[in-house]
C-alpha cells in the first residue's frame, strides 16, 4: 500500500512539473511574438560602428536593433532592412538585410 501511494504522489508531482515547464514554453513563445510585432517595413540606412542602433537615411532618426545577432556581419555598413518596426519604443527587429551599392 505504502509504494502506491508514494506512486501516486510521484505521478502527481511529475505532472504538475511538466504542466509548469509548458507553461512556462508558452510563456516564452508570447514574447518573441511580441517581438515581431509592428509593421514590416524596407528601409534603408546605416548600422552603427556597435552594432546596436540603425539610422534611417529617410529622416536620420536611430532605432534600437531588438536583434543586433542579426547584423553582426554588417556593423557600420550602408543596408537596406526588412524589419517589424516598433514606432513607439523606436525599435526594430530585422527579418532579413542585404547591402546597398556604394554608387
Amino acid at each position: 500500500m505504502k509504494i502506491i501511494s508514494k506512486l501516486m504522489i510521484f505521478c502527481c508531482l511529475s505532472f504538475s512539473i511538466v504542466a509548469l515547464a509548458q507553461d512556462a514554453m508558452q510563456n516564452d513563445s508570447s514574447k518573441t511574438q511580441s517581438d515581431h510585432t509592428g509593421k514590416l517595413l524596407s528601409v534603408t540606412g546605416k548600422i552603427s560602428n556597435d552594432g546596436k542602433t540603425f539610422t534611417s537615411d529617410a529622416d536620420g532618426k536611430s532605432w534600437t536593433i531588438v536583434n543586433p545577432e542579426a547584423v553582426k556581419a554588417h556593423i557600420g555598413h550602408h543596408v537596406t532592412l526588412k524589419a517589424h518596426v516598433n514606432p513607439e519604443k523606436m525599435e526594430i527587429n530585422v527579418i532579413s538585410l542585404k547591402m546597398v551599392s556604394a554608387e
